[in-house]
């Protein structure tokens, strides 16, 4: 036994003098394929160019029925008002989360399809919305000419590259009672951008769960205030 065992000590001893770093370089692409579901409210007139409202929904209307994107925000409004602008609302598939990149691709191609003025382009979004809102912005802050996320979550990039947007006007809503998204997140952004962005404003509502979007969205107040915003 006691040779075995120094066998297997010189073995080892060998194999670890026998070590080296080794450099390369290695050159691949990945390939992703997305595909996005979305309601597009077109106006009464489009011979003029018009403002497009981009929505963006929470976690529970996901999946293949575009007919959920309609049950909250700016889709919900329309059903019993009137708005002089294209209102697009993509659908986000189960077990997946909003992707800037293929938002922004879908923003492209609604552009490119539609009458839009382009300085006059607004994105919203609540809970899980309001994250992917918060998201886009940062990755394209030069598309947008407002931004009102509504109960969202904040990921560090933004708290950190806080002033990438401070072009942008921005309303912050958040309910204080909110139990699914701690409303200090929007308390914490509001006050780094504050410091580099003249137009930005946070609601609270002290009697507000998560659903602090219902009042904002059925109010003609907000449209009115995105509709005044023209990106510089």
């Amino acid at each position: 036994m006691k040779c075995k065992l120094a066998v297997i000590t010189l073995l080892f001893s060998i194999v670890s003098f026998g070590q080296s770093d080794v450099n390369g370089k290695i050159k691949t692409e990945i390939v992703q394929k997305y595909e996005l579901g979305y309601a597009l409210h077109i106006p009464e007139n489009t011979k003029e160019k018009k403002p497009l409202i981009i929505f963006l929904h929470g976690s529970g209307e996901k999946g293949t029925d575009i007919e959920k994107v309609k049950v909250h925000g700016p889709f919900k409004y329309l059903k019993t008002h009137e708005l002089d602008a294209y209102v697009l609302a993509p659908q986000c598939p189960e077990n997946e989360y909003w992707n800037e990149e293929v938002l922004y691709r879908l923003i492209l191609k609604i552009q490119k399809e539609n009458n839009i003025d382009s300085n006059r382009i607004y994105l919203t979004g609540l809970s899980m919305g309001g994250w992917g809102a918060w998201n886009l912005a940062f990755a394209h802050p030069e598309t947008f000419a407002a931004l009102v996320p509504i109960a969202g979550f904040v990921d560090r990039v933004p708290m950190i590259e806080d002033c990438k947007i401070k072009d942008i006007p921005t309303q912050i809503f958040h309910g204080l009672l909110d139990d699914v998204v701690n409303a200090d997140y929007s308390v914490t952004i509001y006050k780094k951008l504050k410091s580099c962005n003249a137009n930005v404003q946070l609601t609270l509502f002290d009697d507000a769960n998560h659903d602090s979007w219902s009042r904002v969205y059925d109010n003609q107040e907000i449209y009115d205030w995105m509709f005044q915003q023209i990106k510089k």
